[in-house]
Formats: C-alpha cells, structure tokens, sequence
C-alpha cells in the first residue's frame, strides 16, 4: 500500500514538474529566443538526466539500441527537434495558459498516428475523447474578439503536438530498449540539432545566467518529470500513471494565469470544459478497458547426465490482457518462460 502511494506521488509529481514548462519559459522567451530556448531545454533534460542517473541509480542491464532501430531513433530526434522549437514559436504567440491546454492534442495526435500507421483499434470512447479534445482545439485556436482569425502561436502548438505524436509511436517501438539511453539521445542529440538550426539562423546567444536557467528548467520539467513518470510507472502501470499526468495541461493552464497573471478569453473557459470532460473519457478509457493480470509458476526439476546431475528452476509468468470494447473483445495471453540454474531472470 505504501508502494502505492509513493508511485501515485511520483505520478502526481512528475505532472507537475512538468506543468511548469510553459509559464516558465514564457518568462525566459523574453530573454532566449524561441530556438536557443528549445535547445537549452532539451540539453538540460538530457545532460541533467544522465548525471542525475549516474549519481542516483544502480547499474541495470537493459538492453542498448541497435543498428536495426536506427530508423525510429533517427525519426525521435528530428521529431524531438522539430516539436519544442514549434512549441517555443507558438508560446511567442499565445498565452501559456491557452498552450498548456493545447498540449493535450498531443494525445489525440498520437492516437491517430497508432490508428491509422499502426492499425490500433480505438474505443468508441476514445473516439468520443478526440472529436471533443479537436473541439476544444479548434475554439483555443480562434483570436477571440469577435474574430475568426486563427490564432498563429495556437497553430504552432498543435503542430509541436503533431510531432509529439509521431514521435510518441517512434519512441514506442524503441520501449524494450535502455530507458536511460533512449532519454540521453532524445535530450542531447535533439538539442544539439535545435542548437545548430539556432545559430544557422542567426539566433543571438543570451547570456549565461539566462542559459543556465533554461538548461535547469529543462531539467526539471523534462529530465526529473520523466524520471519521475518511469519510477511511477513501475508500480502503477502504464493506464493509471497516465491518468494522474494527465492533469499536467491543466496545472500549466493554472499557473500561467497565476504567475503570470494571464486572463484568458471566454473562450478558453469553454474549451477547458470541453478539455476536461475529455480528459475523463480517456482517463476512463484507459483504467477501465485494459485489466492485466499476471501470475507466476516456479517449479524445480532436476536433470541427470551420467554421474552428473543438474538441477534447473523454472519461472512460468502468464499475462492476461482483456480489453472491452462497445463492438469487439480481445483476449491477449503471453508465456514467458523464464529458466536459470537455481534462480530467476526477471
């Protein structure tokens, strides 16, 4: 229970650090432009990450990426190139309040991409949850006023949520390998493109104390975020700590009217209604739909060869997966059969 209850505060925690990301670099933006700042914030994600790793964690033998991932790791990073800088672009244009929301598209961007590349079967609920998430969008987008102008900075945002959402399916294929060392390239190796693309286009370099505050802020909102979400998910799994975060949007929207005193039109109200009903659709849609169940056989019987005998454990793990749908039910059962002289592989 206590288990629970830490990995439930890391999932809460994680959201948070990450709610802070918009209203902080909507400050800092006055000081780094939009590319520089995107850069300085994956730096800081993945150089912190790795240092906060090395210091903290135990060695685990996780399996490293291969030549044979080489296309989807090459897809995270310019995808993890080309989001932040659109998301900084956008936060020139918008309030952070109106941003923050905007980032739950990044969910429907990442369910359809599963859809319609991957062939993913979605629930009627879920795509309830999208039609009213692109709603939402769509009002967020709007200048407001009377005006039927498309808001630019909302624009740019949906389409940093578009690259998440490729990005989301690309890091997807790449889950059975290293965790720390998918983190470490997607910080360093997406910063170091942001950068170079900065100084191309004529960025002014701020100074250090504004670099060092951007690199900490990416630090803490994505470094410490993620290693936060990884550490609840360990406990919580992958539906229930996706719930808790799925409060980060709202949390961003609230401290950017907050700290920086943002008073956003009626229309931002009617979408975070709109958002937040749709956000509990999917929240529902993840929890209730997908029940796994796993138990353990251990068994020991021993083999004679000759005058030698050799005694062998057996580990059978089975893995249920049930997911109801309103028009289809899947049953997924895996066996995984774990075998060591006298101990187990986990």
């Amino acid at each position: 229970m206590n288990t629970k209850r830490t990995a439930t505060a890391y999932a809460i925690l994680a959201a948070a650090l990450y709610a802070i990301n918009l209203p902080a670099s909507k400050l800092l933006l006055k000081q780094v432009p939009p590319t520089m700042m995107a850069a300085f914030l994956y730096l800081g994600a993945g150089l912190g990450l790795s240092l906060y790793r090395l210091i903290t964690s135990k060695k685990k033998t996780e399996e490293p990426l291969t030549h044979t991932e080489l296309p989807y790791t090459i897809g995270m990073i310019v995808l993890d190139i080309a989001a932040p800088i659109l998301l900084m672009l956008g936060l020139e244009r918008t309030n952070s309040a109106n941003a923050s929301l905007l980032n739950n598209f990044e969910i429907v961007a990442t369910s359809l991409v599963a859809f319609l590349v991957f062939k993913e079967v979605l629930s009627k609920r879920l795509w309830l949850a999208i039609a009213l998430v692109t709603l939402a969008s769509i009002l967020l987008s709007f200048e407001g006023k009377g005006s039927f102008a498309f808001n630019t900075g909302s624009l740019l945002v949906l389409g940093a949520c578009f690259c998440w959402g490729f990005e989301n399916n690309c890091t997807r294929l790449l889950s059975s390998k290293s965790s720390v060392q998918i983190t470490t390239i997607k910080g360093i190796c997406s910063g170091l493109g942001s950068l170079i693309i900065a100084l191309c286009i004529g960025e002014k370099v701020p100074g250090i104390t504004w670099i060092a505050a951007s690199l900490l802020l990416g630090f803490v909102a994505y470094g410490l975020s993620i290693n936060f979400y990884i550490k609840a998910q360990k406990d919580l799994g992958a539906a229930k700590t996706s719930a808790y975060y799925s409060i980060a949007p709202f949390l961003g929207a609230a401290l950017g009217m907050l700290i920086l005193g943002e008073r956003p039109a009626v229309p931002f109200f009617i979408g975070l209604v709109i958002m937040m009903i749709a956000t509990l659709l999917m929240v529902k849609d993840n929890v209730s739909l997908q029940h796994t169940h796993e138990h353990t056989h251990i068994h020991t019987h021993t083999h004679s060869h000759g005058d030698l005998a050799h005694t062998h454990e057996h580990g059978h793990t089975h893995t249920h997966t049930h997911i109801h749908g309103e028009e289809e039910a899947a049953h997924q059962h895996s066996h995984e059969n774990l075998e060591g002289h006298n101990h187990m592989h986990s």
